[in-house]
């Protein structure tokens, strides 16, 4: 049967549940005389007798009872289906698909993201490890995550994170008969270990700051990684000098396996903060996930 004769059918399941032409009419929000008219195109078209009609009462005939019997369970199947998608509307659900560094990766995204998918079973996440300062739109991406001084200005940026810092390490067996640098000047003569930014293709500067005094040092070393785990690996291995976020190294300094060189002239950095396009933020489940990664603002517990 066409579309358009539907809304015939759900009147006559209508008349035929209520009983009645009067309550029909009211539930379906029309009047008598235009659901009579309704009933009788229907009839007509059907070549059948549907309802048989007295002063008092309304019965379906044979020909309605079958329609009722096979038709009204669809269609009733039909409203709960639209009624639970209904229900889904603000429901967190969905994928969310996010670019960050590995860094970022594995001491913010994954701490903070675990409880919420445990919490939301329905919501999917995808993290892309990449340090190529992605672009989120072209890449089909819901957000990213950079330092804050990475951001473009025409995103959005949540903050996620502390301000990070960095650190300058070797191990024991690296740093055993040679003179510990103590400016960047003095990273010349050692063998160091170097990340590859795949947005330019060269090498990562080793960044400086001292009395106000900002300097960018070009090292040298055996070793190249385009990820910071195995440049940690590295240097524990004794394969040089380091240039890694302090918190990933801390451990390794405190038990000794690293020590640390230059401390006075590691910079700051502005922390870890999710960026997005303003049009990328209106699902339930994207908007969990952001207030899942903010940082407390100072002042905040």
């Amino acid at each position: 049967m066409p579309k358009e004769n539907y809304n015939d059918l759900l009147a006559f399941l209508a008349i035929a549940r209520e009983g009645s032409f009067t309550r029909a009419a009211a539930q379906l929000g029309v009047s008598q005389s235009a659901l009579s008219h309704t009933i009788r195109a229907l009839e007509a078209r059907l070549g059948v007798r549907l309802l048989t009609r007295t002063t008092r009462s309304v019965s379906v005939t044979q020909a309605g009872e079958r329609l009722v019997e096979s038709v009204g369970p669809r269609f009733e199947e039909i409203e709960s289906e639209l009624a639970a998608l209904g229900q889904l509307k603000d429901k967190p659900a969905g994928s969310i698909r996010l670019t960050s560094a590995e860094h970022a990766a594995n001491t913010v995204l994954w701490p903070k993201l675990i409880e919420l998918t445990r919490d939301y079973p329905e919501i999917n996440v995808e993290i892309c490890v990449d340090y190529g300062l992605t672009d989120i739109v072209a890449g089909r991406y819901d957000a990213g995550v950079r330092l804050g001084d990475q951001v473009a200005k025409d995103m959005i940026a949540v903050r996620i994170g502390p301000d990070l810092r960095m650190a300058v390490v070797g191990s024991e067996s690296y740093l055993a008969g040679k003179s510990r640098p103590r400016s960047p000047a003095d990273l010349a003569g050692h063998t160091c270990i170097n990340l590859r930014l795949p947005t330019h293709g060269g090498l990562m500067a080793w960044e400086f700051e001292r009395d106000g005094h900002l300097m960018k040092a070009r090292v040298e070393g055996q070793w190249t990684f385009n990820s910071s785990t195995p440049i940690l690996r590295a240097a524990l291995s004794g394969f040089g000098l380091a240039y890694l976020p302090e918190d990933m190294v801390a451990p390794h300094i405190q038990s000794g396996a690293l020590k640390r060189v230059m401390k006075s002239w590691t910079p700051t950095f502005p922390g870890y903060h999710l960026y997005y396009a303003s049009r990328r933020h209106s699902s339930p489940a994207f908007r969990l996930l952001v207030e899942a990664l903010r940082y407390p603002s100072r002042g905040k517990a």
